[in-house]
C-alpha cells in the first residue's frame, strides 16, 4: 500500500449566505505522524473534518484520502480511514461488542478478525465489560467505544475531533499515550482546542480562525514562536523566601503558589531556563518543573487572535 495521506484543496463550505464555515482551505499530509488542528470554538474544525469523511459536500473545492474524493466515491475514500466526528453514538440498547461488531463487519472484516480487533481494542483502550450496554455507560466510558470503533481493522488514517472530549484525567493519559504510539505507523488529523495536549501528540500543527487557515508549522517551531515566559516549580519539601537566593538575577519575577510550589517569570530562553532548574536543584529536590499552563494557552489565543488570514 502506498503511503497513507490527506489533502485538502481550496475547500470552501458554505450554509446558506452566512461567512463561509472553512474558505479556501489548502494543505497536504503524507506519511506517518500526527498533526494537530487547532482553533477556536466555531472556527471550522468540525466543519473541516466532515468535508474530509463525506459527511458534509464542499461548496467549492475537495478534500482527499488517499488520493480518493469522498464527495465522489465515499465508500473507496472511506475504505482505509477510521473516523471520529462529533462523538456518534451507537444505539444505547447496543452492547459495547455489538456496537463494536457492526462496525467490523461494515469495514467487511470477517467474524474471526472482528473478533481479534474487539480484544485488541479492548485491551489497548481499557473498555469497559463487552456486554454493557452502551446506554449505561459513562460518558469517558461511551467516548472510548467510539474511538475503539475508529480504530476497528486498523485504518493506516485516522481523523479525531476531540478525542479525548469528555475523559477524566487518568482516561486522558490512556488515550495520548495510545495516540503517540499510533502516530508511529499512521497518519493522525485531530483537532482540539487544548494547546497542550495536542503538542504533547502531535509532530505538526494547523491554526485556524473563522474558516481560515492562519498558521501551520512543526510543534517545534510553533513552540518556539510562542515559548512560555512562565514556569511552574514544585519542591518536594517546604522552602522558605531566604531560600530562594539563587534565583536572583535569572528572573523576572518570584511568585510562591504554595510553601512548595513557585511560579516564575524570566526572559523564555532555553539557557536560561537551564539555569533556573540548576538553580532550583541547589535549593531542595525538584519534583515538577514546566511550562505554566495558563501561558501556554494564553500564547495560543495569541497566535490564532493576531496572525493574519491568508
Amino acid at each position: 500500500m502506498t503511503a497513507p495521506s490527506l489533502e485538502v484543496v481550496d475547500l470552501t463550505k458554505s450554509f446558506g449566505r452566512k461567512r463561509p464555515a472553512v474558505r479556501g482551505l489548502t494543505f497536504r499530509y503524507e506519511g506517518r505522524g500526527a498533526i494537530g488542528y487547532l482553533g477556536p470554538n466555531g472556527a471550522g474544525k468540525t466543519t473541516t473534518l466532515k468535508l474530509l469523511v463525506g459527511l458534509l459536500r464542499p461548496t467549492a473545492g475537495r478534500a482527499l484520502l488517499n488520493g480518493s474524493d469522498p464527495a465522489v466515491d465515499r465508500k473507496e475514500a472511506l475504505w482505509n480511514v477510521g473516523a471520529l466526528v462529533e462523538s456518534p453514538e451507537p444505539y444505547p440498547t447496543m452492547t459495547v461488542f455489538q456496537a463494536l461488531e457492526t462496525v467490523g463487519a461494515l469495514r467487511g472484516l470477517s467474524p474471526d478478525d472482528i473478533d481479534t480487533e474487539i480484544d485488541r481494542c479492548h485491551d489497548i483502550l481499557e473498555l469497559p465489560g463487552l456486554g454493557y450496554r452502551t446506554g449505561r455507560l459513562s460518558k469517558g466510558e461511551l467516548q472510548r467505544v467510539v474511538l475503539a470503533a475508529a480504530l476497528m481493522g486498523d485504518p493506516p488514517v485516522l481523523i479525531l475531533d476531540e478525542p479525548t472530549s469528555g475523559l477524566d484525567p487518568a482516561e486522558r493519559v490512556v488515550v495520548r499515550s495510545l495516540l503517540k504510539k499510533l502516530k508511529r505507523d499512521h497518519l493522525i488529523l485531530m483537532s482540539s482546542h487544548q494547546m497542550g495536549e495536542v503538542t504533547e501528540v502531535c509532530d505538526q500543527l494547523l491554526f485556524i480562525r473563522q474558516g481560515e487557515l492562519v498558521a501551520r508549522d512543526s510543534v517545534e517551531a510553533v513552540l518556539g514562536r510562542i515559548r512560555s515566559r512562565d514556569l511552574e516549580i514544585e519542591f518536594s519539601e517546604p522552602v522558605t523566601a531566604s531560600q530562594l537566593a539563587p534565583l536572583r538575577g535569572l528572573t523576572d519575577r518570584v511568585e510562591p503558589v504554595t510553601d512548595r510550589r513557585l511560579r516564575v517569570t524570566f526572559d523564555g530562553t532555553l539557557a536560561r531556563r537551564a539555569q533556573i532548574l540548576d538553580a532550583c536543584r541547589t535549593i531542595a529536590p525538584v519534583v515538577r518543573f514546566s511550562e505554566a499552563t495558563m501561558a501556554l494557552e494564553e500564547a495560543y489565543l495569541d497566535i490564532v487572535a493576531s496572525t493574519p488570514a491568508g
